[in-house]
């Protein structure tokens, strides 16, 4: 279930993929409008991890929902069926191929993990955010974790215009990993069973 584990750190997807609406300073502008103004939204990514010596690089590609506070939904369709699911008080992390499901609470599963951007009404609370060069045809601003006990070490969002494109992790095992966003709709009228989750009949259920 490691893989699941190192997904939720990438689900600053979930919190940080919208469009800003209004024009603003700066990318580090731009964020911050978006933790204070978006209530939820849904797209599909694309992610491409590298490995330290960037030789290597794996590809997946799927769905996210999400909707404050602390509701996110990943759909991972390519190359294989993954899924993470959170209500807001509990997170399902689910291995269809094994059928085992771990149950984690959120402030466990979370942490000062870039998903914590959906929940915060201050992101200064729990990132040091500093502007970057414009890169790619981007503006971009890296969030760095106030709490430096945990495994990401910081990301960067990059905007083109009012949009938020794609999203760069770096975590202390040297891993990068991209995320590119494609065809996203904002503060979205999404069903409650969204963000439900049961176990499938069978399933080797675990919590943690």
């Amino acid at each position: 279930m490691n893989s699941f584990r190192f997904a939720v750190r990438l689900a600053a997807c979930t919190a940080l993929t919208a469009a800003s609406a209004g024009a603003f300073a700066d990318a580090a502008d731009s964020l911050r409008a978006f933790v204070r103004d978006v209530k939820s939204g849904r797209s599909a990514f694309t992610q491409t991890v590298t490995s330290p010596d960037g030789k290597k690089q794996k590809v997946s590609s799927g769905s996210f929902s999400f909707a404050r506070p602390n509701r996110f939904r990943f759909d991972y369709a390519k190359p294989y069926a993954q899924a993470i699911v959170s209500d807001g008080q509990k997170v399902w992390f689910h291995d269809p191929d094994l059928n085992q499901v771990t149950v984690r609470k959120v402030a466990d599963a979370l942490g000062s993990t870039p998903v914590a951007l959906l929940t915060g009404s201050s992101i200064e609370k729990t990132f040091e955010l500093k502007n970057q060069p414009d890169q790619g045809g981007l503006e971009w601003v890296q969030a760095t974790p106030r709490d430096t006990g945990g495994t990401i070490q910081w990301l960067k969002a990059g905007f083109k215009g009012r949009t938020l494109v794609a999203v760069e992790i770096a975590d202390s095992f040297g891993q990068r990993s991209m995320l590119r966003f494609d065809q996203l709709e904002t503060d979205s009228a999404l069903p409650p069973e969204t963000f439900r989750f049961d176990a499938p009949a069978g399933a080797d259920v675990s919590e943690q």
